[in-house]
């Protein structure tokens, strides 16, 4: 075998989606209604505020003993890991909580895997493939009873139906899943941790499928309907889009971070024909790729939309005075700082970005005034206007102030943190680190950071420190925030600023070319196979990415029906229950009746996204694709 070290990854298009669209998660129960077993245990994995204020994903484990419940745990990490890495669930995670519901089940497995006379298994969620064991259905759909997995999800307090996502992992290595209000996947399939942002498209940002196909292998016919309601499909040309300020207009032609350019692309909705969609091939159309900047923005919305960017601020019920100080807390996205400006009878006030006002330093003049905070979310990736101004997005806080307003004396209040970015694992070079404190009303508390014991100027918000601007060397950093000069309490963050590593394996090439200034290049003339590993200081699983000829980044995962086999790389490419997978082509979508080889020379980047969402710098390496020889 030949080895090349680098960072990582490999070189292939997946084309397709993984599950039919409109395939449903959930299935009524037959049985009656039955309480969650007491063997049942809430684990809170990644908790970044109240449950009441945050948007909650739970994941519920079917069919592993208890024995069995450190390979869920393992399995949960994998999931996320690979959610965290997509954006915009990477800027926003701050925005989400993560629990993990564990039932151990009696019997390992679940039911009908990996076919319809395997054994029925007894478990909390009776999950099963084939929809249930349903011979009318296909092997890949992954049912739940829903009333299970609803009572089970009920455990975690202060969450409901309109604040959480059910993911419900069943113990099988099969490839399988579907989607809706309960998502489903395998938990031991690395394929089917791309299944849950998918599903979470739909569900939560109502994202349609961009299938060109209903069933696999079978070209969809022409869409006769009208304009679709879709965000990211339509029937206008790109002139009618810009004319009509339509659709995607404002970010058409465009490079698309998914692949390709932002543009018209025929297919979606199931119909090959007669509709388009704005990338050749984003995360709603093939498992693995990003969301591209039109779903992005619509995702954006929608997390935004189950918060709100104000989590508290001075009680407005009732004039206040002048003698006092107005505080108000926001969230805070892990990509960046949201904007907070102050308006006095609507005129700024130079207080850039403070959450804390101390109105005795204002030169009011006597009477009544009105008092407003805006807090938005200055993020790009969100350009249309209108979305900007809603309530996920944009907030206002009005208060009446009175200069005869006298503030009551109030209990003197501690200097304390009351919120922060979670300590107990490091925080990437990346992000934005946050901490919030206590209000007396009476004086504005500071917050100073210090970085390896150094003190770093953060002016304006102190709240929030943007670690990307730093310029961190690589290693290992010690992060801590303090209140004021004194001695009180002191957060401590380990700052993670370098990324994972990892090395390729290939198949033995006909030829390795070596040149000075340029990649390595292998050559090969028919069938070779890449495995790719990742090693990272830190814990946790490490996503690995890479990219052909400058396409959209895409997921490593192994290979469809083996995660622990390498990926196999043919000229045609290797049909799999109706997609196509390792053909080494151009950077464009190759339907499954192209059967043209691509021969020639192409190049590979690969890079990791490691636990702290740290991602490296790309390598590259050149394949070239020569015919076999006659014989």
């Amino acid at each position: 075998m030949r080895r090349g070290a680098a960072l990582l990854a490999a070189a292939c298009l997946l084309w397709g989606g993984m599950l039919g669209g409109g395939a449903s998660a959930a299935r009524q129960s037959t049985a009656a209604a039955a309480p969650p077993d007491a063997a049942a245990a809430v684990v809170p994995l990644e908790i970044t505020g109240p449950a009441a204020k945050r948007f909650n994903m739970i994941f519920l484990g079917d069919g592993y003993t208890a024995g069995e419940l450190p390979r869920f745990r393992t399995d949960v990490d994998r999931h996320l890991k690979v959610l965290w890495s997509i954006e915009p669930f990477r800027s926003y995670r701050s925005y989400i909580n993560v629990w993990a519901v564990e039932t151990p089940s009696r019997e390992s497995g679940v039911d009908c895997d990996p076919s319809l006379d395997a054994p029925r298994r007894d478990t909390p969620l009776d999950m099963g493939f084939w929809g249930g064991c349903d011979a009318r259905s296909v092997q890949r759909l992954l049912s739940v009873d829903s009333g299970a997995a609803g009572r089970y999800a009920d455990l975690v307090a202060g969450t409901s139906a309109g604040n959480r996502q059910i993911v419900a992992l069943a113990n099988s290595g099969t490839y399988g899943g579907a989607g809706g209000a309960y998502a489903t996947a395998s938990g031991g399939n690395a394929l089917s941790a791309l299944i849950t942002p998918h599903e979470i498209g739909h569900s939560l940002g109502g994202l349609q499928d961009e299938y060109d196909y209903y069933g696999r292998g079978v070209p969809g016919g022409a869409y006769t309907g009208a304009e679709p309601s879709s965000a990211h499909h339509t029937t206008l040309t790109e002139e009618q889009m810009r004319q009509q300020r339509a659709k995607w207009w404002r970010w058409l032609g465009e490079k698309s971070v998914s692949g390709g350019a932002i543009g018209r692309h025929e297919g979606g909705l199931y119909s090959t024909k007669g509709v388009w969609r704005p990338s050749a091939h984003s995360i709603m159309k093939t498992l693995g790729y990003a969301f591209d900047q039109v779903g992005r923005e619509v995702m954006v919305g929608a997390i935004s939309g189950k918060v709100d960017l104000v989590q508290g601020h001075t009680p407005n019920a009732a004039p206040i005075g002048t003698d006092r100080t107005v505080w108000v807390d926001t969230l805070h996205p892990q990509g960046g700082e949201l904007d907070v400006v102050w308006r006095l009878d609507g005129r700024p006030l130079p207080v850039e970005g403070a959450r804390t006002l101390d109105l005795r330093g204002l030169s009011i003049p006597a009477g009544r005034h009105t008092l407003t905070t805006t807090v938005t979310d200055p993020t790009p990736f969100v350009r249309d206007p209108a979305l900007r101004g809603t309530e996920a997005l944009t907030r206002t806080v009005s208060w009446t102030v009175h200069t005869r307003a006298v503030t009551r004396p109030e209990p003197p209040v501690t200097a304390s943190f009351t919120g922060h970015t979670p300590t107990g694992e490091p925080v990437g070079a990346w992000s934005t680190v946050y901490a919030d404190t206590t209000h007396p009303y009476d004086r504005a508390l500071t917050v100073r950071w210090a970085l390896d014991g150094r003190p770093v100027a953060n002016p304006g918000n102190d709240r929030d420190l943007d670690l990307s601007a730093l310029g961190l060397s690589p290693g290992t950093h010690a992060l801590t925030a303090r209140i004021g000069d004194g001695a009180g309490p002191m957060l401590r963050w380990t700052v993670d600023a370098t990324p994972a590593s990892a090395s390729y394996e290939l198949s033995e090439p006909l030829r390795t070319v070596r040149e000075p200034g340029r990649p390595v290049e292998y050559v090969y003339d028919g069938p070779f196979t890449m495995r790719l590993s990742a090693r990272d200081d830190q814990d946790g699983h490490v996503v690995t990415e890479f990219r052909v000829n400058g396409d959209g980044w895409y997921s490593y995962y192994g290979w469809p029906t083996d995660a622990g086999a390498p990926f196999l790389f043919t000229p045609s490419g290797t049909e799999i229950d109706g997609l196509v997978y390792g053909k080494l082509g151009t950077a464009r979508v190759v339907p499954w009746d192209d059967a043209t080889p691509e021969y020639g020379t192409h190049t590979v980047e690969y890079r990791t996204v490691d636990p702290a969402g740290n991602t490296g710098t790309a390598g590259r390496f050149l394949v070239t694709l020569v015919p076999p020889a006659q014989s």
